[in-house]
């Protein structure tokens, strides 16, 4: 089995897939970390928006975008009874090559592979590539899919700012898209009748398999929320410790009792963005916000573990003369994917000599929010070392020719000849 990245070793894998890869590898990647910064309504972004675009288009198919900035490449005639497929292309910060890209390459791939050996789809296959699913420039995850679905209302999603104060009105508006046209698209989810998403397995659970692609069984319930601690801005020098209104105080508590709580509850818990204002070295900070993600196996454990951390804060703020607001700023309920769908999959998979093992998710993914409004799966390519939204992220080669060959059997049998 080859350890070549994507792109790596081009001669040993279908042309398809490792020129597409090549491709798109470059676009958005910082020159100093190796971690990528396609943020949704930037530059990067609408070179990963044009680079979607055109290779779909040379595959003669039909490309559009929604009202919220979901691309869509249509194979076969719009209609009812299409079967859609596809992940996202931004990152978080200094994210890896892989998450959500993988799934649009890999989708691109599959109808080359399908293309080759003749196959015409008797029902439309569609492929998406969704906007701001990590919710790394304006806050929520799947964003483009929680406004397809009328997850989120419109007049909210406009008034999202991120870093900068930028709001996503002003960001869509600047990209040249209307900002008014969000919203619901419930016209174009009645002709879908299924959405499988191919996506790179963060964790490592198929290493230890021996498979090099699995079946998702469902997603945990997971969430953000924001602490903001605020204080007194003071000398670092002249202020007396006793005398200090210090919100770095609560908020190292809030990032232990979070660690502790989730790992009481066999859950995760995790502070991985925190600002302090005004920000200097030598001065006690005026204000400290921070974003808590939390995840459990259940609502029961993922409330008790965000009860405590509020508990925490809300105590150890009190005591340092420190106000607090903690709000929920997203939300994701438990995920059960359709199983009748999900053990199709399995036998086609099985059929095409593909042992895919099925596995829980602590990772949010469009798939999740997608399938509260139609059946949904989701397939998972083998991560060696399990890490993730890091640069170090990274999946085989062989790994991934794996997970389109395994995509396509799944788009031949959804949309081919009817059961």
């Amino acid at each position: 089995m080859s350890s070549a990245r994507p792109g790596g070793r081009p001669s040993t894998s279908p042309p398809a897939f490792a020129e597409l890869w090549r491709d798109l590898e470059p676009l958005g990647r910082d020159a100093r970390s190796g971690g990528y910064r396609r943020f949704s309504w930037t530059e990067a972004d609408a070179r990963c928006r044009s680079w979607f675009t055109e290779r779909a288009t040379e595959r003669g198919l039909a490309t559009h975008a929604d009202g919220n900035g979901n691309l869509w490449a249509w194979w076969g005639k719009p209609g009812p009874g299409a079967i859609a497929t596809g992940s996202h292309l931004d990152s978080v910060p200094d994210g890896g090559a892989y998450d959500g890209a993988l799934g649009v390459v890999s989708a691109l791939a599959a109808v080359d592979l399908l293309q080759q050996k003749s196959f015409y789809p008797e029902r439309p296959v569609v492929l998406g590539a969704f906007t701001e699913e990590e919710g790394a420039r304006f806050g929520v995850a799947c964003l483009g899919s929680r406004l397809l679905t009328g997850g989120i209302a419109p007049e909210t999603a406009r008034a999202l700012a991120g870093d900068g104060g930028v709001t996503l009105a002003e960001a869509m508006t600047a990209a040249g898209f209307d900002p008014a046209a969000i919203g619901p698209r419930d016209d174009l989810l009645a002709g879908l009748a299924a959405f499988v998403e191919l996506h790179i397995e963060q964790g490592r659970a198929l290493a230890p398999l021996g498979s090099c692609v699995g079946v998702a069984e469902g997603i945990w319930p997971h969430g953000r929320w924001r602490l903001r601690f605020g204080g007194r801005a003071d000398h670092a020098g002249t202020a007396e410790l006793a005398g200090r209104r210090d919100p770095m105080l609560p908020f190292a508590h809030a990032v232990l009792a979070a660690r502790q709580a989730a790992a009481a509850r066999g859950g995760r818990a995790t502070i991985g963005k925190v600002t302090a204002e005004p920000g200097g070295a030598n001065a006690v900070p005026a204000q400290v916000t921070a974003w808590l993600d939390a995840r459990a196996g259940d609502e029961a454990a993922l409330a008790g573990t965000v009860s405590i951390v509020r508990s925490v804060s809300e105590k150890t703020a009190a005591e340092h003369g420190v106000t607090l607001d903690m709000r929920q700023e997203s939300y994701s309920p438990p995920v059960r994917f359709d199983a009748e769908l999900r053990d199709r999959i399995i036998g086609v998979l099985a059929a095409a000599g593909m042992a895919a093992p099925v596995l829980p998710t602590a990772a949010g993914h469009d798939a999740g929010v997608l399938a509260a409004r139609l059946p949904a799966a989701m397939l998972f390519v083998r991560n060696p070392s399990g890490i993730s939204h890091s640069a170090a992220e990274h999946a085989d080669l062989a790994d991934c020719e794996a997970g389109v060959r395994a995509l396509a059997a799944v788009l031949e049998d959804l949309a081919g000849p009817a059961r």
